[in-house]
């Protein structure tokens, strides 16, 4: 080998060496994304041994359901799969992983990437998870007619007039969770909620259409949408999320709209102290983005600019109608 050709390879291994050390968030997605997976497949076997409260409560509402309302079984069945791993939310948790593994291009950097192998990571904690079973745990709870008592949320009554809200029919803690439906635009311009497949009897036994400038002014709590958000959508359906709810803001400013998810809904009872970490962490974030806001209105002028997000989670445990 001649000088020129080691002076060469030295600078091309000093040049490689750069570039690794360029991106340490790269490093950091390699060490994290095993260990996101350990806790996904975890999880997975957690529901599979019954170690999982609310997916085990799922089960036994679903069997006394099925004798209560034979008639309902197909959308019953439906929801039971929420106790297993072949419910939406978990499969959902598993193709996200496997998009960050397999189409990392996907991401707007490696930040991203990272931020959601922590989203899924956290996720997939069995008591956080648990929580987030409460949405189709209580939409059970609600088609009984009261016969079985809701879990982790306040009686049906209490909440609608602590929020006052709009009654949108049983199932509606299910409304605007991407794991059971989404947002469409009909060829008046409104955007509505479609239900996926077997979920589309809550409209035709239950409710009616739901719009999304009615939902969002006067929607009732929900785990998913008052403390799961983040960690439960993918970020293209938070991107989605976010940008029919600016598209609604401006449409409906001068009716008041100002956002599904500009406040947490009152609803969750005997919230559990990982819950209680991440809404005291939501509410820190929320405060930063309003402040954020009145900063860039005062400065329109100035093309000031600013991102709105927010992240949650919840959990608790009360008898309700």
């Amino acid at each position: 080998m001649t000088k020129m050709q080691r002076i060469s390879l030295t600078f091309l291994t000093f040049v490689l060496f750069l570039t690794g050390c360029g991106d340490p968030i790269k490093e950091q997605i390699e060490q994290q994304i095993p260990i996101t997976e350990a806790r996904v497949q975890q999880l997975g076997k957690a529901l599979e041994n019954g170690e999982v409260r609310n997916a085990n409560l799922i089960k036994q509402y679903a069997q006394q359901l099925l004798t209560l309302k034979p008639d309902l079984a197909p959308l019953i069945n439906e929801l039971k799969k929420d106790a297993t791993t072949k419910g939406p939310m978990y499969k959902s948790l598993l193709d996200r992983l496997n998009t960050v593994k397999t189409q990392p291009q996907m991401f707007a950097n490696s930040q991203a990437i990272f931020d959601e192998l922590l989203n899924i990571y956290q996720a997939a904690d069995p008591v956080l998870y648990s929580d987030a079973l409460s949405d189709p745990l209580n939409v059970l709870a609600d088609m009984s007619d009261g016969k079985l008592p809701r879990v982790n949320a306040l009686p049906k009554s209490q909440s609608l007039r602590a929020n006052n809200a709009q009654d949108f029919g049983t199932g509606e803690q299910l409304i605007g969770n991407p794991n059971y439906g989404q947002w469409t635009t009909g060829s008046n311009g409104m955007s509505f909620w479609a239900w996926y497949g077997m979920y589309s009897m809550f409209d035709n036994l239950f409710g009616r259409r739901t719009y999304y400038n009615d939902w969002g002014s006067r929607r009732n709590y929900s785990y998913y949408n008052d403390y799961g958000r983040t960690r439960y959508s993918s970020p293209s359906q938070l991107k989605k999320q976010n940008d029919l709810d600016a598209r609604t803001r401006k449409s409906f400013a001068r009716k008041g709209f100002k956002g599904a998810y500009s406040k947490n809904r009152t609803g969750a009872a005997g919230i559990s102290s990982k819950s209680k970490a991440a809404q005291q962490s939501a509410n820190r974030f929320r405060s930063n983005t309003a402040s954020k806001s009145r900063y860039a209105n005062a400065t329109r002028n100035k093309n000031a600019s600013f991102r709105n997000s927010r992240t949650s989670t919840s959990r608790g445990f009360r008898r309700g109608k």
